[in-house]
């Protein structure tokens, strides 16, 4: 079965990217800026590009996101960033996530060392959980001179970056080159340890914080089909396929139906249609007008041959095959399927503690990620881990003389 699952689209070129970054209008307190969850600056980054200093946008990016490489590829820009811009209003909005991709790939190229430890003041914190907001935590705080470790229960470190987000939109070298960079801060990097909630006090004797980051690393399932071997969640099947690059010794199905509407749902579509399998069908609750998928994973899906279905939910279940039903219309449909995956949402693994700006009651403990408000993207978390930082050193640091 033929599979083009590792190969990530083309990026810039130096003139291409000169090219698009020519078209911005170099506002002036530009409002994608503004729109950008992470504070990345792309209104800066972009003017850089724009007059030849590619160093000077790789040091803007790099300085206000850990993960800028990263965002560069996953972040769905359409609904921040290009939201707000400008051009807009002329023709279509800057490539803002492809500018930021080329800078951050030169600085891979030129091998440059942005990213600096703060000088030490002799706290340490401790972070379960090694998914972008842990990382972007940990990058945080060792700039501002802690001690810092973090536990990872997986054998290797990112979270839904290295065991969710294919390989086409993310290749796994990317996220090891950004966990680098965090550990050539001085992070230490456990991984393997699995840390029970009956561990955190001996936790809170040695380190002066601890920053839960533990995710929702656990995908929704339906009560009709609890136990049914032809089911699967998004997030094991994703995980499941980034560590193999495949199916490995499992037989490819002929039919896939995938039942969600958001990015993860044409994650998951696409990814099967990468692999090789003949039909895939997404059936989703929400209708096109109201889908949660980006623009850009909906497009990709739909080249990728994956047929959509919009307004439908599941009805019914016996063995593999599904009865849905439309929402508004007098419609049902009987499908059967190989395989049948979930991508109808994720769920903390244990019961996550109340949280207010990142503080918990407990004045030694924090959260960020997905246990903390806000939305539940990458761009999002890298805001978050910078906002759980801040939040521990300006704890740590009440009333001590600086």
């Amino acid at each position: 079965m033929s599979s083009n699952y590792d190969n990530e689209a083309p990026g810039y070129t130096p003139a291409t990217v000169m090219e698009e970054a020519a078209r911005c209008l170099l506002c002036h307190d530009a409002p994608c800026s503004q729109d950008c969850p992470a504070g990345t600056d792309p209104g800066k980054f972009i003017r850089s590009i724009r007059f030849g200093n590619v160093r000077g946008a790789a040091e803007t990016i790099r300085e206000n996101n850990a993960l800028g490489a990263v965002c560069a590829r996953v972040c769905p820009t359409e609904k921040y960033c290009q939201k707000g811009c400008s051009r807009s209003g002329i023709d279509r909005p800057i490539d803002i996530g492809g500018i930021q991709r080329y800078a951050t790939d030169f600085e891979t190229a030129a091998d440059m060392k942005i990213l600096e430890a703060g000088k030490s003041n002799g706290l340490s914190v401790a972070i379960i959980g090694s998914g972008p907001s842990g990382l972007q935590a940990a990058a945080t705080l060792a700039s501002l001179g802690y001690s810092v470790t973090i536990f990872e229960e997986k054998q290797e470190p990112g979270g839904y970056l290295r065991y969710g987000i294919p390989e086409y939109r993310l290749p796994d070298a990317v996220v090891s080159r950004e966990v680098g960079r965090i550990g050539d801060l001085g992070v230490e990097i456990r991984c393997g340890v699995k840390v029970a909630p009956d561990q955190i006090a001996d936790l809170k004797k040695k380190y002066n914080a601890i920053l839960l980051a533990t995710g929702f690393g656990a995908g929704k399932m339906l009560p009709m089909f609890e136990g049914n071997p032809a089911v699967e969640t998004a997030v094991d099947f994703l995980a499941r396929i980034k560590t193999l690059k495949g199916f490995g010794a499992e037989k490819a199905p002929n039919h896939a139906v995938v039942v969600g509407g958001g990015d993860v749902a044409m994650d998951v579509a696409t990814t099967l249609k990468k692999l090789g399998v003949p039909y895939v069908t997404d059936l989703a609750y929400e209708e096109f007008s109201e889908f949660l998928a980006s623009k850009k994973e909906l497009a990709g899906a739909r080249q990728a041959g994956v047929t959509i279905m919009d307004g439908y939910v599941p009805a019914s279940v016996d063995g593999n095959v599904v009865t849905f039903r439309h929402r508004h219309l007098d419609a049902q449909l009987l499908i059967k399927a190989d395989k049948i995956i979930l991508a109808i949402g994720q769920r903390p693994e244990m019961e996550p503690p109340k949280e207010k700006n990142y503080r918990t009651d407990d004045k030694q403990i924090f959260v960020t990620g997905d246990l903390a408000a806000g939305d539940m993207t990458v761009v999002w978390a890298v805001r978050k881990g910078k906002g759980a930082a801040f939040a521990i050193h300006e704890s740590l640091n009440a009333g001590r003389d600086n």
